[in-house]
């Protein structure tokens, strides 16, 4: 990965997380006594202000399954740079069969992205923003793929120290 160290060391010095269901998915195993059903939830927990994580819960229950997620996700937590409202620069990711692509977008633009990757947005705290997903539609794969993206972002500060030049250079040089 060509970003930054930019895993968030403790739960405790990001503030106030919310969380976010991307899917839920009902899981059937049949048994010599029946069908037994389980939940499988993939949750997106952020601060909207440049702290997300995501995670898988499984159980019997709906809530549980969620509050299962939500734990798994405090645990995954990423910090993503943020440059006025949207991101630094486009960035692609792949995972699996679901490829995404992200480009920053002016003021008032919006988050222009569809379902899993519009939650993982969202909770990052990003307001404009224009996104595609290409290939396979699986919100986990998405999830993931968005990640994938996220997790690659550089920071224009820590660029234009590299470089010795200003910030505005970084964008308008």
């Amino acid at each position: 990965m060509a970003g930054m160290n930019n895993k968030v060391k403790s739960v405790s010095d990001v503030g106030e997380l919310k969380d976010r269901l991307v899917a839920i998915n009902r899981v059937t195993k049949v048994t010599k006594g029946g069908r037994t059903f389980t939940f499988a939830a993939i949750v997106v927990v952020g601060n909207e202000d440049g702290v997300v994580g995501w995670g898988l819960g499984k159980a019997g229950e709906v809530s549980a399954a969620i509050a299962k997620g939500v734990e798994a996700a405090k645990k995954n937590l990423i910090r993503v740079p943020i440059h006025k409202g949207t991101i630094p620069h486009e960035q692609s990711a792949r995972y699996s069969g679901s490829k995404v692509f992200l480009k920053p977008a002016t003021e008032g633009t919006g988050v222009v992205a569809g379902g899993a990757m519009r939650a993982v947005l969202d909770s990052v705290g990003v307001t404009d923003v224009l996104a595609k997903s290409f290939g396979s539609s699986n919100p986990h794969n998405l999830v993931k793929a968005t990640f994938m993206a996220l997790s690659e972002m550089r920071d224009p500060k820590m660029i234009a120290k590299v470089r010795n030049i200003s910030v505005d250079k970084v964008f308008n040089g």
